[in-house]
């Protein structure tokens, strides 16, 4: 009996994409010598004093389940950071859910929070996740195209245009992924101001909060009058302090919200690793001089790609946040897919094509800074000699 096993997966499952962010990335790792500027990993290792601090848990025994939520210590750090930095007060014990990640944390507010046929309006280009995640909780992901013109950030006009009665959800993520966007308070006040007249939940993913550049700094969402009981606010440790492989994140929603979120949670994955969460009290308490130093060398090194790829005559946005760039390969008759595919056997580059994140990303190319200065230099190097030798 021949079975098609491929029938036998949901639909749902069957419709969604492999992430795009990944196959060039398996061949990559087939290929030698090859710069990558693709996945969105600090070079970093995790700071001393938050790896000790594990290696002190576990010496001492730390290896048990914690309770649902988290470590009630954990939730009381992140509790006083919102309270230092947006002047936010929340309960540790009702609004805030401690997540593997905040793929976990965003997957979970989905879930608890959308019925089938809910749609989600979400700016694009955006993080791969997100639609995926909004389709397997049985939603529908609605993209809004941001525009290069308007330097990636998104109106109330443009979010207008693609409302119905069925809008249930808004998906925002600034400091963005893959632009490096970000967002001033003016205009996040006047998304606020979307949200509340079509009684919209927010969802707002502040994983890349802590790195904006020069004088910009991070509006979070739920700072803003009236947001702080619609919003659903999604951080972490991955990006800021080196932690990627951690796997821990948070929520921070009203207590209804958090209650639906961890009843999924505790179903599914019951708590976060003890000794991830050991490391995040560790890094909520003493770990910011790190952090600056990581951000400032992210700076250091936007400026010296965004200066590279200009010089170059790729159009970029110069980004303000994140650590990402997304310059227009237009110019050069290839489309995104084509572009890294070439770059990456011609010249051993890898980067991400636009359309990965979005349909909107088409003609775009996604280039991650979070690697050394070298690296960088002999990327840059090397996309110059593709521009130069490779024309359409």
């Amino acid at each position: 009996m021949n079975t098609n096993w491929k029938e036998r997966i949901s639909p749902t499952v069957n419709a969604i994409p492999p992430s795009g962010i990944r196959r060039f990335f398996d061949i990559a790792a087939e290929m030698e010598d090859v710069v990558s500027l693709g996945v969105g990993e600090p070079d970093f290792v995790t700071p001393w004093s938050i790896r000790e601090s594990c290696v002190y848990g576990l010496e001492h025994g730390y290896t048990s389940y914690t309770a649902n939520r988290g470590l009630l210590e954990l939730r009381e750090e992140i509790v006083r950071l919102q309270q230092r930095r947006f002047a936010l007060d929340y309960d540790a014990a009702e609004n805030v859910l401690v997540t593997v990640g905040v793929s976990e944390a965003l997957d979970l507010a989905m879930r608890a929070v959308l019925s089938p046929g809910d749609e989600v309006l979400i700016p694009e280009p955006c993080y791969v996740s997100y639609g995926a995640c909004a389709a397997l909780a049985g939603g529908k992901a609605v993209p809004v195209p941001a525009r290069i013109e308007n330097e990636f950030r998104i109106t109330p006009e443009d979010l207008e245009a693609h409302l119905t009665p069925r809008t249930k959800l808004l998906l925002i993520g600034y400091p963005n992924n893959p632009t490096g966007a970000i967002m001033s308070r003016p205009e996040l006040m006047a998304i606020a101001q979307f949200a509340e007249q079509h009684d919209l939940i927010v969802i707002s993913d502040e994983i890349y909060g802590d790195l904006t550049y020069g004088a910009e700094e991070h509006v979070c969402f739920a700072a803003l009058p009236g947001m702080q009981e619609r919003t659903i606010l999604l951080n972490g440790f991955s990006k800021a302090y080196a932690m990627t492989g951690w796997r821990i994140g948070y929520a921070l929603a009203n207590p209804v919200i958090i209650a639906a979120m961890t009843k999924i949670h505790q179903y599914t994955m019951l708590c976060a690793p003890i000794t991830a969460q050991i490391a995040g009290i560790e890094a909520l308490r003493h770990g910011e001089k790190y952090m600056k130093k990581i951000v400032s060398e992210y700076d250091k090194r936007r400026r010296l790609i965004y200066d590279g790829l200009t010089k170059m005559g790729l159009e970029c946005f110069e980004p303000k946040g994140a650590f990402y760039i997304f310059p227009s390969i237009r110019s050069t008759g290839y489309t995104s897919e084509e572009f890294a595919e070439n770059l990456l056997m011609s010249e051993h580059v890898a980067l991400v094509p636009g359309n990965a994140f979005g349909a909107c990303g088409e003609g775009y190319i996604r280039c991650s800074y979070a690697t050394s200065v070298d690296k960088i230099s002999e990327a840059l190097a090397r996309i110059e000699h593709f521009l130069q030798n490779h024309k359409k």
